[in-house]
């Protein structure tokens, strides 16, 4: 399975954030586990080190290095951003390029905290509890 991580579920590790951290942390962990395939985009890596960084900079960066070494990462390519720039029913540009790069990666589902964010999506849009629900509660 083929998973594209938003922004927040990224934010939610790196700062420890409870409750979310319980089910983010164990999905970004399906990293390297045969079976999965964790994305995200160059995008995301920087809006959650902005907010890591501002607990602590120095553990932001050893933390974004980590993240970097076991994510696949989906590039914000320049299809992306015409296919945003030209959906309609696309509202915030960020989300649109999120999406976009996750349709190029084939992934099967998007992670987010917000996913109200993805009306437009035509592939799964799940929170990080409801993805573990779903696919990995059966298996632990």
């Amino acid at each position: 399975m083929r998973i594209f991580l938003d922004a927040n579920i990224l934010v939610s590790v790196l700062n420890k954030e409870y409750p979310l951290f319980s089910y983010s942390s164990r999905i970004l962990s399906l990293s390297g586990q045969r079976g999965f395939e964790v994305f995200t985009s160059p995008m995301c890596l920087a809006i959650a080190f902005y907010f890591a960084e501002k607990k602590n900079k120095k553990l932001a960066s050893k933390k974004l290095k980590l993240l970097c070494e076991n994510l696949s990462i989906a590039g914000n390519s320049e299809a992306a951003v015409s296919n945003t720039v030209n959906n309609a029913a696309i509202h915030d540009f960020e989300d649109g390029l999120e999406y976009y790069s996750a349709l190029e990666k084939r992934c099967d589902c998007i992670i987010t905290e917000d996913t109200a964010d993805f009306y437009f999506s035509d592939i799964e849009v799940l929170t990080g509890q409801h993805f573990f629900e779903k696919y990995l509660a059966k298996k632990a």
